[in-house]
């Protein structure tokens, strides 16, 4: 009960039926339509709280959080949001962190990466190559920009690309929805991986914005709509 709580509270307020500002329902009320007890409800709103999503108020009550204040690299947060947007808005959101983020990460794990770093970043590839099937595709295409994060030797850019996972695993599901998508996929991240290998930190931004602009005009087409904006 304490998890369903949370979920649904949470869906409501990331899909803006619960806008900012506004406060939840009365506790009597809520322990009413949920059938439980105070400390159940007060526990899942200290989780909401913890989550940037709302914040209690003596003499106001429990009141929902600017969307700024949200801790959207929180995994639940950001599978709600996911859920709450239409796919067109999330892509466009998600594009424009990874075209901010993933460019930068390439250039510096193209500096600083040990040999061990790019190795594992090669098995991520290899895995890439051995899949016949799009859900085949998934882990390691989703591994390879971990990967790549975590050998920026930023520790802060390699804990951004762990969070950022769930979403990139939905990004890739709507790329793979289009015909021919492993041989769309593999050249773009062999190029990237490539420039990695020869320490060449130029190329490998190069090679990331290339892959995340067909990617985006891939995840476009899917959605039969324009292009998320550059």
């Amino acid at each position: 009960m304490h998890a369903r709580i949370v979920r649904e509270l949470g869906l409501r307020i990331v899909s803006g039926e619960l806008a900012p500002g506004d406060k939840l329902p009365a506790e009597a009320t809520l322990c009413a339509a949920y059938e439980v007890s105070r400390p159940v409800l007060r526990e899942a709103i200290r989780v909401l709280s913890a989550k940037g999503l709302v914040v209690s108020r003596q003499r106001t009550g429990v009141v929902v959080r600017a969307q700024s204040e949200w801790h959207l690299l929180d995994p639940d947060v950001l599978y709600w949001f996911i859920e709450a947007q239409p796919a067109t808005t999330f892509v466009e959101t998600l594009f424009t962190v990874r075209r901010i983020i993933e460019p930068a990460a390439a250039a510096l794990a193209a500096r600083s990466a040990s040999d061990a770093e790019i190795a594992r970043i090669a098995e991520a590839y290899a895995g890439m190559e051995a899949a016949t099937t799009p859900e085949e595709l998934l882990e390691p295409d989703v591994a390879f920009h971990r990967r790549i994060a975590e050998a920026s030797g930023n520790p802060l850019l390699a804990y951004i690309g762990t969070m950022l996972s769930h979403a990139l695993r939905e990004s890739i599901k709507l790329s793979s929805k289009m015909p021919d998508t492993h041989a769309l996929s593999l050249p773009r991240h062999k190029a990237i991986l490539t420039a990695l290998q020869v320490r060449d930190p130029l190329a490998a931004r190069q090679a990331t914005l290339v892959q995340l602009e067909e990617t985006s005009d891939d995840i476009s087409h899917v959605l039969g709509g324009e292009r998320p904006p550059t």
